[in-house]
């Protein structure tokens, strides 16, 4: 029989845990909201006003909940605001009727509430439907941005994979038949897979994420409008060459943190940002469409040597 020796932790490396512990402090994260135009926007926010802001924007299906590390582990240096989209979150629900629900006007309602809350130069960390509202946002104010971090956010045609076919065949003809193929996407089923597709092991994502979600896709008329910026996603495309021309233009820092197993944005969107962008810190990682969830310990390292690189 083997014997096992459970060896209890000598006092240097409990030492040393609490010395990695009091470097990075647990955030304290404020959850508030504030009006814009009417409708309700909620974000997070944490670290110091005065301090370099970071601007996070999120992905579908989630909300500002995905940056939660982000916040926690960053805030010691930076400040970090995190707002959810209406419809997405913790931010108002208006019905289509009373809020037009496209990338052009919530990129709007982003950048008003920007205003509002009087930041005016930051950094822009985007992932999926954060790179379409973060790009209008640069485009519209270059001077505001001072680098992006890009997790998984598209700019190029060679960046859609191949998870697209029935969106683009619901672009092409929107019908109930074309709409009824997307659907099992807001499925409980088809959100975990979301999460956990291309991950070394989905047991490293926690499943509060997707059942979060899932929450918030059951509401009433939420596949409604959800259908309706599935369709407009199209228009994005139709500005890729617009963003690129601001990439060249103005040659933000970009910082890569790409999971190179995504199917929907593959590592070959990542990999067009080179032929735009001289100041680019390039780094893949073998995990999916949401990396942080896998890797948000290795991304949040590499953003902090990023950032501070730039105040040199």
């Amino acid at each position: 029989m083997a014997i096992i020796s459970c060896s209890k932790p000598t006092r240097s490396t409990e030492n040393k845990e609490i010395t990695i512990k009091n470097n990075h402090k647990m955030a304290l994260v404020k959850y508030r909201k504030i009006e814009v135009n009417g409708v309700n926007v909620a974000y997070r926010e944490a670290g110091n006003p005065d301090k370099q802001t970071i601007v996070l924007l999120h992905g579908f299906p989630s909300s500002s909940h995905q940056y939660r590390k982000v916040l926690n582990q960053l805030s010691d240096e930076y400040h970090l605001i995190a707002p959810d989209y209406p419809g997405f979150g913790n931010s108002d629900f208006p019905s289509d009727k009373a809020y037009e629900y496209t990338f052009d006007n919530i990129a709007k309602t982003i950048n008003s509430f920007l205003e509002l809350k009087e930041i005016n130069n930051y950094a822009l960390m985007i992932q999926d439907y954060g790179a379409p509202i973060g790009f209008r946002i640069a485009t519209a104010h270059p001077e505001r941005v001072t680098a992006i971090i890009n997790q998984n956010g598209n700019a190029y045609e060679e960046g859609l994979g191949e998870a697209w076919k029935s969106t683009k065949d619901f672009w092409v003809n929107r019908n109930a038949e074309t709409e009824k193929a997307l659907l099992h996407v807001f499925s409980l089923e088809g959100l975990e897979w979301q999460y956990t597709h291309g991950t070394r092991n989905a047991e490293n994502v926690n499943p509060d994420t997707w059942h979060l979600d899932f929450l918030r896709l059951s509401r009433p008329n939420a596949h409604k409008v959800n259908l309706d910026l599935f369709y407009d996603y199209q228009n994005n495309v139709k500005l890729y060459p617009k963003w690129q021309q601001y990439l060249r233009d103005h040659q933000p820092p970009l910082l890569i943190v790409w999971g190179k197993n995504d199917a929907f944005f593959p590592e070959s969107g990542a990999e067009a940002f080179k032929k735009d962008v001289k100041n680019i810190d390039y780094n893949i990682y073998n995990t999916g469409h949401f990396a942080l969830e896998e890797d948000g310990d290795k991304i949040i390292e590499k953003m902090r040597t990023f950032l501070r690189k730039l105040t040199k």
